[in-house]
């Protein structure tokens, strides 16, 4: 069985990994729609950047956590 500090240090890990393909996954959403409605474009800009900071803040939480186990 792995040490608390090497499952501190994947979790961490895998924490960094799902916030990047999160905020990728809402930036690609944002990016289409903004090719759809063009006009609609400073609504999405201004969601798609409250959804970075709420995605990486639970991020910043996580971690915290991942790293105080460890």
């Amino acid at each position: 069985m792995l040490p608390l500090a090497s499952m501190a240090a994947i979790g961490a890990g895998l924490t960094i990994l799902g916030v990047g393909i999160g905020i990728g996954l809402t930036f690609l959403a944002g990016l289409q729609a903004m090719g759809r409605q063009p006009e609609m474009m400073s609504k999405l800009q201004t969601s798609m950047i409250i959804g970075a900071a709420f995605i990486e803040g639970i991020a910043l939480f996580a971690l915290v956590i991942c790293l105080m186990k460890g």
